[in-house]
């Protein structure tokens, strides 16, 4: 008589084969003979009970941008599929590999008007690469193993739908995955693009290099080449940590999530370099007329954002590998130092700021705490809003280290689900969610399950009573400040309720306290810190240049952001090109 499995148990197995070693969601009827599965397979993966399928599905995605593995979340019919969108099109739009386990009523009672009976398919549509709903048990682990292959290959998530009924049924224990079989391979450099980058670099006056996360795993090779022909180095915000901050030649990002340096370099830059970068907001931050070169592995990205005078389909760092070995050592360039006196000026000031202990506390204390007690492979979770700013401005991060957030989408409430899946997925390291008022009471209720599981995430939360983001682009149309003022929550208490060590701080005093005994928790801590209402310096509109404004209009810039000591990049590019 033939081995037989149940088709859900088969199913499990194949996510094992993946790698996959935990999901999240939330149980329900149309579930169930899955959940039977998971719990017959539990000492492989392991099951992690959320309080909103929103924050399983961002967990999720999470995941899979921390480790590079596929994230899975699961909904049963009906409120918990539609619970996860969210979560969904933030992988959708970061195009990370995320599979959706969908609940279904049984077959006998699809097609009826059933209790939560819904058409799933047609919802997923648009998030999904690929879309299935099982028809037999014994098509289960099929099914679940190519949805699995479409979400790598595509970046992107995939959802399959299972009639409850299906997953009980007997099946011959014959299927085996495709997991071990499955390959990658990137285009190698052209040598003649080779040389076409280096001859266009060579006879720019003003080049820079622009990272993207396509520049991830090339810390090296940027760092090599850009010292070798003396680039300024720019990034996405989604690629902060490839490059350590304290290289002096690090500006970081450009746009409204950006720095001064960045914004400034980029347009006086007449050559970038885009390495591994699909940033939709590119053209309005650099010269038009700028010579751009482009690397890419996906041929659907040249010319989608910007001009690209050449286009060049290779891997970032086999193309950085080949730059090196063909190129030269080049002199410092006016350009070049004119970069890194501005870029030491904005570090300087930071630095001044960050030891400003005025009530209520600007955000720069609260970061050189998160600096002070960091470790060297701290993983930090960032929300969307004044937050993503911040701490793309005043984290200190080296390559061992890693950050993420909600990028395209930019969702609210990344920050603590993320959190959870950095935890899980790398139980040795120091986690961190940092998050404003507004994302963090979205989803709060998830410090249970920090608590449940002993997650000893530190949770920064900076609190400034404000939709400060929105409110900023309120006042950039000029508009009335309207709907953008949210009431104190104090979250210190909070946290307490969920099983949660918390700390409501209002003085530089109290802040040590909490960063202190946060540095050695060994269970999950909220701190809750009550910041002032400002918007941060708006790098994108800076008034700070004599030669573009008069007196009075950078006397009330300076005042309202405390920028007197930022040093206009013009005043740098006279000292040094001159």
């Amino acid at each position: 008589m033939s081995k037989t499995i149940k088709s859900g148990i088969a199913m499990v197995k194949v996510l094992e084969d993946w790698g996959v070693d935990h999901i999240y969601g939330i149980p329900g009827g149309s579930f169930n003979s899955s959940m039977d599965a998971f719990f017959n397979e539990r000492d492989h993966i392991k099951y992690i009970q959320v309080r909103h399928e929103e924050v399983g599905a961002i967990a999720a995605t999470a995941d899979a941008k921390i480790t590079g593995k596929i994230g899975v979340a699961f909904g049963s019919a009906g409120p918990g599929a539609t619970h996860l969108f969210n979560g969904l099109y933030n992988a959708k739009m970061d195009h990370v590999p995320v599979l959706a386990l969908i609940g279904q009523v049984g077959t006998d009672t699809m097609n009826t008007d059933y209790f939560q009976e819904m058409n799933e398919n047609p919802m997923f549509a648009d998030v999904a690469v690929y879309n299935r709903t099982v028809m037999t048990s014994e098509s289960l682990p099929h099914v679940i193993d190519q949805a699995i292959k479409h979400a790598y290959k595509e970046q992107g998530v995939a959802v399959v739908t299972i009639p409850v009924s299906l997953g009980w049924e007997d099946i011959p224990d014959t299927f085996e995955s495709t997991a071990a079989s499955y390959r990658v391979n990137y285009p190698q450099p052209a040598a003649k693009d080779v040389a076409e980058t280096l001859r266009l670099i060579g006879e720019a006056k003003r080049p820079i290099m622009y990272i993207g996360l396509g520049a991830k795993g090339a810390t090296e090779e940027v760092e090599t080449f850009a010292k070798m022909y003396k680039l300024p180095i720019a990034s996405s915000a989604l690629a902060k940590g490839i490059i350590p901050d304290d290289n002096p030649a690090y500006l970081a990002s450009a746009g409204r999530v950006a720095t001064k340096p960045s914004v400034e370099a980029l347009q006086h830059a007449d050559l970038i370099l885009f390495m591994g970068s699909d940033f939709p907001f590119a053209k309005y931050f650099f010269d038009p007329q700028a010579t751009l070169i482009q690397v890419d592995i996906d041929n659907t990205k040249f010319g989608k954002r910007h001009r690209t005078d050449l286009p060049i389909l290779a891997d970032v760092k086999a193309t950085l590998q080949a730059l090196i070995a063909a190129g030269t050592e080049q002199p410092e360039t006016g350009w070049y130092k004119a970069n890194i006196a501005n870029n030491q000026n904005w570090h300087d000031w930071i630095e001044a700021m960050s030891k400003d202990t005025q009530t209520p506390l600007r955000p720069e204390p609260v970061f050189a705490q998160i600096n002070r007690i960091a470790k060297k492979d701290a993983i930090f979770n960032i929300d969307v809003g004044n937050v993503t700013i911040d701490s793309l401005r005043f984290l200190k991060m080296n390559p061992k280290q890693r950050f993420t957030t909600s990028g395209w989408f930019a969702t609210m409430g990344y920050g603590l689900p993320a959190s959870i899946a950095a935890q899980l997925s790398y139980p040795d390291r120091q986690v961190f969610s940092i998050s404003g008022d507004g994302g963090f009471a979205m989803v709060a209720q998830d410090l249970v399950t920090q608590a449940k599981y002993h997650l000893p995430v530190i949770n920064v939360v900076l609190s400034n009573q404000s939709f400060g983001f929105i409110k900023a682009e309120q006042d950039d149309t000029k508009q009335s400040h309207y709907g953008v003022d949210i009431a104190d929550v104090d979250f210190g208490k909070v946290a307490e309720g969920y099983g949660v060590k918390g700390f409501t701080v209002k003085n530089y005093q109290e802040l040590m306290f909490a960063f202190n005994y946060a540095k050695t928790a060994t269970e999950p801590v909220v701190i809750d810190v009550k910041i002032a209402d400002e918007r941060p310096l708006p790098v994108e509109q800076l008034q700070l240049d004599p030669e573009k404004f008069d007196q009075a209009a950078i006397d009330k810039f300076n005042d309202t952001y405390q920028s007197q000591a930022l040093v206009p990049f013009s005043q740098y590019l006279k000292e040094f090109e001159n």
